[in-house]
């Protein structure tokens, strides 16, 4: 395979021979190596989290030199990848040939406003078609898109869209507007039901527009590759992790299997839960809406789908249903980051081993002086491709301590 999202994992791939003295060969070898090194040195320990969506295989890594430790074979690692082509100008100057999707670091600074600095949160993005034909990925960064009182409030989201990409496409583009909508006639004591009633509109509008384009309607509105497949329209949809970040909160709304994890010092905590079809309570709902969940090639629903909630996918109502789970975390002195991803980094990265990634980022960029959230996501991603993620990869890192230095 060709392509700047596939040379991490290209040299492991059967069937594309390389001249081994050829100068395109050393290079790719040369930028291969700090991927290997990042696996070795601080991603083989953990075990990997079990995951029965789609095959994977994990990268056999070489054993660590007893002498060096995780963290000071990650700070080389950070170091290295500086220096080699996994630059933001390189990633934004090479398309993939396969889908023009790059792997593309987004960056967010607090600024100054009326002479105040800004509490908008430093944030990073990273998103790669990873070994996929299309990229289905989308990805939502709307900083203080609502004040409310005297609070900013700031809204990250993932999409990760199935059957084709319009459903993600749409959320990203309106979901965010709900929120604010949503928000404006609600209370800070309401949050679930805000965020609930936000994920049902969007669901509500989505609905709406496959169903008028399964009946010819509105073709127009959007261009993907089901658009010549009108009749497919109710089998698309997609997940979707969002999370609102106020001056004291951190609200987190998932449906689906794209998970928000926060690192609170150098602990992970989960503030989403995947929402599988064996999941006990989300079997029991399933069968008892009149559903099966079937087993083919892992837990499915009516064995289709892979998840058990997502927004659109009318074809399989009322058994996948587009109500999120709602988590409101108090923020602390030792928050430091929180990592949004889709599922394609959480198949194969425990959420271990993804904060000390960023923690490590962390820590080298107050040193240095470097970009630490875009830092981390890019180095997530590398390592979900290391580590043979078959699925696109989209990861938001968003910087929460209070006194950055």
């Amino acid at each position: 395979m060709a392509g700047n999202c596939c040379f991490v994992v290209g040299e492991t791939e059967p069937g594309a021979p390389v001249e081994p003295t050829s100068r395109g060969s050393r290079r790719r070898r040369l930028d291969l190596l700090p991927s290997v090194k990042l696996v070795a040195d601080s991603a083989v320990a953990p075990p990997l989290e079990s995951c029965r969506k789609r095959q994977k295989c994990e990268t056999p890594s070489p054993a660590s030199s007893p002498s060096s430790s995780p963290s000071s074979g990650l700070d080389l690692e950070l170091k290295e990848t500086r220096k080699s082509s996994w630059s933001s100008e390189r990633l934004a100057s090479e398309p993939n040939p396969r889908n023009n999707s790059n792997l593309t670091p987004i960056s967010g600074f607090a600024e100054v406003e009326n002479g105040f600095v800004s509490d908008e949160p430093k944030f990073g993005t990273a998103s790669t078609c990873g070994r996929r034909r299309d990229m289905e990925d989308a990805l939502s960064i709307h900083p203080s898109f609502y004040r409310k009182n005297t609070d900013n409030l700031h809204f990250f989201g993932v999409f990760d869209g199935h059957g084709c990409s319009h459903v993600a496409e749409k959320c990203r583009e309106r979901l965010h507007e709900i929120v604010k909508q949503e928000v404006e006639v609600s209370t800070v004591e309401e949050w679930k039901g805000t965020m609930v009633k936000s994920f049902l509109r969007m669901d509500m509008e989505v609905s709406a527009i496959n169903s008028n384009r399964a009946n010819g309607e509105d073709r127009n509105t959007m261009s993907c590759r089901c658009e010549l497949q009108s009749p497919q329209c109710d089998a698309v949809g997609s997940t979707a992790a969002v999370a609102v970040v106020t001056p004291e909160k951190i609200v987190v709304s998932n449906c689906g299997d794209s998970r928000s994890v926060l690192c609170r010092n150098g602990v992970a905590i989960p503030l989403s839960s995947d929402h599988k079809p064996d999941r006990p309570d989300e079997l029991l709902r399933i069968q008892q809406a009149g559903g099966k969940v079937i087993y083919w090639d892992g837990p499915r629903v009516l064995g289709v789908l892979a998840m058990s909630r997502a927004i659109g996918d009318n074809y399989l109502k009322p058994f996948v249903i587009p109500d999120p789970e709602v988590t409101v975390t108090d923020r602390t002195d030792e928050d430091e980051c929180l990592i949004i991803a889709s599922d394609g980094l959480w198949d194969v990265v425990p959420n271990e081993t993804a904060c000390g990634v960023a923690r490590m980022c962390l820590r080298a960029a107050a040193e240095e002086g470097h970009s630490a959230c875009s830092d981390a996501a890019k180095l997530l991603t590398k390592l979900a491709l290391a580590r043979q993620s078959s699925d696109n990869v989209s990861v938001v890192v968003v910087d929460l301590r209070r006194n950055r230095t």
